[in-house]
């Protein structure tokens, strides 16, 4: 039956608009960049606002109620990323396949449905372990009362994980074949039923029951669920989709291609894991401080994290762009779609710093009252760190975009290893050294973040600048 569906598969399967990589230039591949990157930023910041949808209604339960999300939201959260980024590996194999050849269609369903193999098989283990997470919290030292209060929430929201990591690899599919676009509209409405979904299920409105902190975690499992299904029935429905059948027979076995996904996905999962895990780890120095300290530095973080979803858009076109031409065994245009996203987005990380300095006393009245005399030192503090952050600004950019175009020629092991150099063997460290053993003390915090992002920089972009002498170029699919 596969090979019969597969004979069928016509050009209107694919984009009418073939990528013309020989004839593209410059100021083409910053239109095709933007083009499909802005709905792909759309949604890294629609998905983010999902979480901060679930903080404005649970703080309305109180204090204990969301410093105890907040334990089981950094928890869960660990998980997430890596398993986020081990199925992340759909995006560049669907373009190198696209790339190479147009209107393929087995090849492309074989990998999304080892992308959805891989969502569940990563989930089955993350389930279990985040449903004991609050033995990891006590044993940790955290309060028992907070403890039991975040395991609740804990225990409701594993169940999001499988539906998000499926909405994920769809989301890549469709990003692979250069229409991400249903993916955004998709994540706005889940934004909407998530809301409706806290309101409901915390306070007990409407005749609902009144869940509390598990209300949240429910209505988040709920949306990502139907978000799936939204996008499942786009790619089923959608003509542009549905000659791939990526859903059909989804049981077959093809462990060649599911061990394909481990083997590219387990080190871009370890990359963001290693970021993740060192940025969390300076909230727990900030928490040594004082309260100043850490709540300054969840302010700046969070300023910070708003202006990384453009560069982390960007990067994610970048891996599609030069997986096309990787795929279409085409250097000059691998090197356009690659630059191309590393200027636009560093560009943008230009204009954020300037940002930084010239008005932080109004970016961080977004999230604090500064009138109000006893802010005013979490207001001096975070002023400081944003200068900092202004600093690492390009840094951060320039990472994240070369770690996006080298994916792109499937090189992800020795970025690994920069990651694992940049975050934990500098930036981590002296963190803690400056902001234990010096004056600097929250500042120097963020100068070893800004320290490991400048290492990790300098190890990626000169990668990407050595990629035909080290062998990465495009080459011929076999």
């Amino acid at each position: 039956m596969e090979g019969a569906q597969d004979k069928i598969a016509i050009a209107d399967a694919f984009p009418r608009r073939a990528p013309d990589f020989a004839g593209q230039s410059w100021t083409g591949n910053f239109v095709a960049t933007l083009q499909l990157a802005w709905p792909m930023v759309l949604t890294n910041m629609a998905q983010t606002a999902m979480i901060v949808t679930d903080v404005l209604f649970i703080g309305r339960l109180g204090a204990q109620a969301l410093a105890a999300s907040s334990l089981a939201v950094n928890l869960y959260h660990t998980f997430t990323f890596f398993a986020f980024g081990l199925v992340s590996a759909v995006a560049p194999m669907v373009a190198r396949e696209k790339g190479a050849r147009r209107h393929e269609v087995r090849e492309i369903r074989r990998i999304v449905r080892q992308g959805l193999w891989s969502a569940v098989a990563v989930s089955i283990p993350a389930i279990l372990l985040l449903w004991h997470g609050d033995k990891f919290l006590i044993a940790i030292g955290q309060d028992p009362a907070l403890t039991a209060e975040a395991a609740r929430y804990l225990r409701a929201l594993v169940w999001a994980l499988p539906s998000f990591l499926g909405y994920v690899v769809l989301r890549f599919f469709i990003s692979g074949l250069e229409r991400p676009q249903w993916a955004f509209i998709i994540a706005i409405a889940g934004i909407a039923f998530n809301a409706l979904g806290n309101w409901l299920l915390i306070f007990g409105n409407w005749g609902f029951p009144e869940l509390g902190i598990a209300g949240s975690g429910i209505a988040s499992a709920i949306t990502t669920f139907l978000m799936f299904a939204g996008l499942a029935a786009v790619v089923t429905l959608d003509r542009r989709f549905r000659r791939y059948h990526v859903l059909g027979r989804f049981w077959q076995a093809d462990w060649s291609r599911f061990k394909a996904i481990w083997a590219l996905g387990l080190p871009i999962g370890a990359i963001i894991a290693f970021e993740t895990t060192a940025f969390n780890a300076a909230a727990f120095l900030m928490g040594w401080l004082g309260e100043a300290e850490l709540a300054a530095h969840a302010i700046a973080i969070q300023v910070v994290a708003i202006a990384f979803m453009t560069p982390l858009g960007m990067a994610q076109a970048a891996t599609v762009r030069v997986g096309l031409a990787f795929g279409a065994s085409d250097p000059l245009a691998a090197t356009r779609a690659g630059w191309s996203a590393f200027i636009l987005g560093t560009g943008f990380m230009v204009v954020t710093a300037t940002l930084m300095l010239a008005i932080p006393h109004v970016l961080i009245g977004l999230f604090l009252d500064i009138r109000l005399d006893g802010n005013l030192p979490v207001l001096a503090l975070a002023t400081s760190f944003l200068i900092v952050a202004a600093v690492f600004q390009i840094f951060d950019g320039a990472q994240v975009l070369a770690a996006g175009m080298l994916r792109g020629l499937h090189d992800t092991r020795i970025p690994m290893l920069y990651a694992a150099m940049g975050y934990w063997g500098i930036g981590l460290p002296l963190s803690y050294y400056l902001s234990q053993f010096t004056d600097l003390r929250g500042t120097g915090v963020w100068i070893g973040l800004a320290a490991g992002l400048a290492a990790v920089s300098a190890l990626m972009v000169p990668r990407w600048m050595r990629r035909e002498t080290l062998g990465l170029v495009p080459r011929p699919m076999l």
